[in-house]
């Protein structure tokens, strides 16, 4: 069996920005691009055409959303002051370190994360003290598509070399991480298992 595990909210918690078109602002001021009077309204406008269930990466839209106000500024300067915007601090969450280890007992694990913002998920994973501990780490902003997606369920098992029928991925989202579940795999729900249970769980599936 492989197993996955959802990140946000899952096996961390983050501070992310209570405005995060604002924190970007002051990023890419900081930067000597002027922002436009009315950023908020574009920052919240769809930018980029993608095809249904793909990741647009956020220095990409916000690249646009420059664009669409007239506003140059390198694909570069986006990205560092995206990333700059999300420099989160990171709480790991009761019991998630003891639940990837009893995961990794059993098999293959690994990490299937919805994440826009390039280096967050490395940078959370080093933050949390959780870096090596996965057998291959699969982001949105990597393999292109977000979950509920098909694809990027199939990315992940892929990448631990299972099937999506072999694949039980842990999460905090039904509507997201649930989709396993038409995928022919199995979902276990942390807001009604808990990490802290999670081993005895697995344990009781040997």
């Amino acid at each position: 069996m492989a197993l996955t595990f959802d990140l946000f909210g899952t096996l961390v918690d983050i501070d992310y920005p209570i405005d995060p078109a604002e924190a970007v602002a002051r990023e890419l001021e900081s930067r000597d691009v002027p922002v436009p009077d009315d950023w908020h309204v574009a920052y919240g406008e769809v930018h980029v055409d993608a095809p249904e269930g793909a990741e647009v990466p956020l220095p990409a839209h916000v690249a646009a959303a420059l664009a669409s106000r007239d506003v140059e500024a390198s694909d570069n300067v986006a990205r560092h002051a995206v990333v700059a915007a999300f420099d989160p601090d990171v709480t790991l969450r009761p019991g998630a370190r003891e639940a990837v280890r009893a995961a990794g007992d059993r098999g293959p694990v690994g990490v299937l994360s919805n994440c826009s913002v390039p280096e967050l998920v490395p940078r959370t994973l080093i933050r949390s003290g959780l870096r090596g501990e996965f057998d291959a780490v699969t982001t949105s902003i990597g393999c292109g598509w977000r979950k509920p997606d098909r694809r990027a369920f199939e990315a992940a098992a892929e990448a631990l070399d299972a099937s999506l029928e072999d694949l039980t991925h842990v999460g905090d989202d039904p509507a997201a991480d649930g989709a396993i579940e038409a995928l022919g795999g199995r979902f276990i729900d942390v807001t009604e298992t808990s990490l802290t249970d999670l081993p005895t769980r697995l344990e009781a599936r040997r």
